[in-house]
């Protein structure tokens, strides 16, 4: 069935994408009469499109009924800004009229909401009568710095158009195998933690016998903590648009598609801004500066599914598919978008492509070491008295990461969440052993990922935090396999007897429920998930035990 989807979905292709048609039908009106249409149009089912559509959280009609929506990560959680925040908003709008979203990216100034297409934060909600008359106001810019021995990701070679156009005539002149020998030759490897060298998937890819290939960039992760993409979309856009080109070049693809987060409006605007000049300048479209390479770039704006972070699933949205996880093999490089070989790279893999390609691999791989080269984005919340986004040398200490370039904390904690909502709980004693490298805090039984950062108060309660992560499991999972889809469940409804106390958790059940969702689990989000909830069992089993039963 989805390959046939699939197959249907790509006879249009990217131009008139049906996921963005499903999604501005729905925005617009609820007559079935467009469903109809637009099923006709794409020879499916009137039932394969409603089932994509009531799929994501946005184009839900209990959501669009909403105002104001009220930021319910991990981080604006723990800085228990959301309830003050949210009573304001229903007091000023209405009970009924205020929402939820996941992570809008401001875990640096949290108290953030997002009202009418735009997102606040920090101080913003004291301005919320000039907001809703549709007054501009100023907000706060989060701190950006490189201290990297070399920066990749904040320099400012790709900074205008006649920067990107210079480069870019040097690197269409060169042999395609160059380019991913010097990716090959940097190690660099995926940013958004699963670790897969970025030079052999181009290759992969490269290799792959197709008359049409695509490429994608995963802008959908959402990790509660890190605003490292947001960074990039806004303030380098076109440095992951360079990446996007180039990868287009090596492996024979003439189209790229940028899946973005919808809760993300400004990147949105930012990167619009930038297609479009690079369009009016010809560095985008037909015949490029005069070669026979051509390569066009397309927006595709997600609609509230996390799940989207994850490459199949994302692929299937963008094919008006539910963004449900597919089983691999076969992987994308050969088997992707519309069924055609696919490089998936996330914003900060396609930044640091370019940036290897314009400050030379060597100095990437000098970096760090084997398999944690170059430079890496740190997002440090607002617990940190320096709170923002840094670029950093692999390997560099978290103790020096955190108390020197973060300055330390402003309030008492008792652990950190590190790469996002599916990342380990590292408790702060913990932090002086490890370095920022992804293979060391695997082997420590946590994860760096986005190396997202998000502090847990030292008041705050354990059993609340595992009741939040089964929460968010059992919201954003896709429901395909059923070690996510009721597992999940079962671990939310486990935590809800303890915080309504009318039942204690048998010890043995919930390992047991761990351990089948991390083996069984068909992808990362709920396969994920135990390893936080272990790492609080296992560091913090004095705070819990009181809930917890174990058997004889």
């Amino acid at each position: 069935m989805s390959k046939n989807i699939s197959n249907l979905s790509g006879r249009i292709g990217l131009k008139n994408n049906l996921f963005q048609k499903i999604s501005e039908r729905s925005l617009k009106s609820k007559d079935s009469a467009g469903m109809k249409e637009i099923a006709n149009e794409y020879n499916m089912g009137v039932s394969t499109i409603h089932g994509a559509e009531s799929f994501y959280e946005f184009l839900r009609p209990s959501h669009r009924e909403k105002k104001a929506f009220v930021c319910n990560g991990s981080a604006c959680m723990c800085a228990g800004t959301q309830e003050p925040l949210k009573k304001k908003l229903q007091d000023k709008l209405g009970s009924d009229k205020v929402g939820e979203m996941f992570c809008l990216g401001y875990c640096y100034e949290n108290n953030a909401f997002h009202y009418d297409g735009e997102n606040y934060a920090g101080n913003d909600i004291n301005k919320i009568d000039d907001i809703i008359k549709g007054k501009s106001i100023i907000q706060e810019k989060f701190v950006s710095k490189s201290y990297a021995t070399t920066s990749f990701l904040m320099d400012d070679k790709l900074s205008d158009i006649n920067k990107f156009k210079d480069h870019l005539g040097k690197f269409l002149k060169k042999d395609k195998e160059e380019i991913i020998k010097s990716l090959l030759l940097s190690n660099l490897t995926g940013r958004g933690g699963a670790g897969f060298p970025t030079g052999m998937k181009w290759d992969f890819c490269s290799k792959a016998k197709s008359e049409k290939k695509y490429v994608i960039c995963n802008a959908d992760e959402g990790d509660s903590g890190a605003f490292s993409d947001r960074y990039l979309l806004e303030d380098q856009p076109l440095k992951v648009i360079f990446g996007m080109v180039i990868c287009g070049y090596v492996i024979g693809g003439n189209e790229g598609v940028l899946y973005i987060r919808g809760e993300y409006p400004k990147s949105i605007e930012a990167l619009n801004a930038s297609i479009n000049a690079l369009k009016e300048a010809g560095l985008l479209g037909e015949k490029i500066l005069g070669t026979d390479f051509c390569f066009d770039l397309n927006i595709c704006i997600g609609q509230g599914a996390y799940i989207c972070g994850e490459e199949t699933a994302l692929i299937a949205s963008i094919e008006g598919r539910r963004a449900e996880v597919d089983v691999r093999p076969p992987f994308p490089v050969t088997e992707g978008l519309y069924k055609k070989p696919t490089v998936v790279n996330n914003v900060e893999t396609l930044a640091a492509a370019a940036g290897i390609l314009l400050n030379g691999a060597e100095k990437f791989s000098s970096i760090g070491n084997k398999k944690s080269a170059g430079t890496k984005l740190v997002c440090l919340d607002s617990f940190f008295n320096n709170p923002g986004v840094y670029e950093i040398d692999m390997c560099t200490p978290m103790k020096k990461i955190f108390y020197e370039i973060g300055g330390g904390l402003n309030k008492p904690v008792k652990a950190f969440q590190i790469g996002g909502p599916l990342g380990g709980v590292v408790p702060t004693q913990e932090i002086e052993n490890l370095n920022l490298d992804f293979q060391e805090f695997t082997k420590a039984g946590f994860m760096l990922g986005h190396a997202s950062v998000v502090s847990i108060p030292s008041n705050f309660n354990m059993i609340d935090y595992i009741h939040h992560l089964f929460e968010f499991s059992a919201e954003e999972s896709c429901g395909k396999c059923f070690p996510g889809r009721l597992g999940s469940y079962r671990g939310k409804e486990m935590f809800d007897q303890v915080k309504n106390k009318s039942a204690k958790i048998p010890l043995k059940l919930l390992n047991d429920l761990l351990i089948t969702m991390k083996k069984g689990c068909l992808c990362a989000l709920c396969g994920a998930i135990p390893t936080p909830i272990m790492n609080i069992l296992k560091y913090f089993g004095d705070e819990v035990k009181d809930d917890i039963v174990k058997e004889n």
